[in-house]
């Protein structure tokens, strides 16, 4: 399939300000199963510089500067990718250890996916809960991360929240609903505290809708050796594939953002965005 992903971000400011320097993480991910065959940018007013590079991950991106004052910042991204069907799970453990949980990662792997591997404490009930669904999976490691995705699906009702950071994992499970991101850090937290890495990945998610009008999506990858970095998604309760688009991958939502930069001035702000997916074959 070929897609076309118009990505536009609008900040409307309350007076004119001076914006410092933005990070852009609006670049579709290349994977051995996506290929992006064009991206362009159109951003007003017109940055004095903009470079294009690498982060710590490995992730694209763009940082742009900017020179005067404006009432505004818009930013218009279009993406054209060509996406092949692939089956996620289609990969085999290796080592054999990995088969079942608990696991430890080779001393190696620990130190290349210690971010990925930190967590922040969580409930009991929480605990718990992974504990349960690992338990009833025999604690086979695939059954396990594809049963617990699936169950949060189950148990959770996804709710649209557009802005701020995800709640913390335990409030998500205690109120049983949350965005994408909600779900997302609640899950990787858990895997975490588990022992197996995890990250959050920020991109799209492609599903036929009229009007065929979209948001930005979160989901989690989890690293096993033999199969790399799986992305499993809690809001719709499967395993990431054709239909997941990644931009970005990071262990901490923070560096997921698609736009981050400050400005100087006193103005309050107004944050418009919108996504289209068009299938183009």
């Amino acid at each position: 399939m070929k897609f076309k992903v118009t990505h536009f971000t609008e900040y409307l400011f309350s007076s004119d300000v001076f914006l410092e320097p933005h990070y852009l993480r609006l670049t579709p991910r290349q994977t051995p199963h996506n290929q992006v065959t064009a991206f362009g940018l159109d951003i007003f007013p017109e940055p004095e510089g903009l470079s294009y590079q690498t982060d710590e991950k490995g992730n694209l991106v763009h940082l742009c500067w900017f020179e005067g004052m404006t009432s505004q910042l818009s930013i218009k991204s279009e993406s054209l990718i060509d996406v092949e069907e692939f089956n996620p799970l289609d990969f085999l453990l290796y080592p054999s250890e990995f088969f079942t949980l608990p696991f430890t990662y080779s001393e190696y792997q620990k130190s290349a996916l210690a971010s990925s591997l930190r967590f922040e404490p969580i409930s009991d009930p929480l605990r718990h809960y992974g504990e349960r669904i690992a338990s009833e999976a025999n604690f086979d490691t695939v059954t396990f991360i594809t049963n617990l995705t699936r169950q949060i699906h189950d148990d959770f009702t996804v709710d649209y929240r557009q802005f701020g950071e995800p709640y913390k994992p335990d409030k998500t499970f205690e109120l049983k609903t949350g965005s994408c991101r909600d779900l997302t850090w609640m899950q990787i937290n858990l895997l975490r505290n588990m022992g197996v890495a995890a990250r959050f990945v920020s991109g799209y998610f492609y599903f036929p809708i009229d009007p065929p009008i979209y948001e930005l999506h979160a989901w989690v990858e989890v690293f096993l050796p033999g199969a790399g970095w799986v992305g499993l998604d809690p809001s719709h309760g499967i395993a990431a594939s054709h239909s997941h688009i990644p931009i970005i991958s990071s262990s901490s939502f923070e560096h997921a953002m698609p736009v981050t930069g400050t400005i100087r001035g006193e103005a309050t702000s107004v944050l418009n965005t919108s996504v289209l997916i068009e299938v183009l074959d």
